[in-house]
């Protein structure tokens, strides 16, 4: 399951991530929009294990699709909008 890039989780995630500062809540010390959110965020905005949405935005930032940036003692992930596009202009062109 975890392997392959196409899930419905996934893509609520990078949904999500479009305007997270709509979608999470603001932390003491980073800025959602700026800084992005953190796997516990995103396991409380779901509803899930924090293990389970660390799975995932791990995979997504394998895959590139997420950017991530260490904070304290917390790794923040944000889109990669560039990344993105081109993924999304390779799918249009068919592979």
């Amino acid at each position: 399951m975890l392997s392959t890039p196409v899930g419905q989780r996934r893509l609520l995630i990078l949904e999500l991530l479009k305007d997270p500062a709509r979608h999470f809540p603001p932390r003491r010390h980073t800025d959602p929009a700026a800084d992005g959110v953190t796997a516990a965020a995103v396991a409380d905005r779901l509803g899930v294990d924090r293990a389970v949405a660390d799975a995932h935005l791990s995979l997504l930032a394998a895959l590139g699709l997420l950017r991530t940036k260490r904070i304290r003692r917390r790794t923040h992930y944000r889109r990669d909008e560039i990344r993105i596009a081109e993924v999304a202009r390779v799918i249009e062109k068919g592979w």
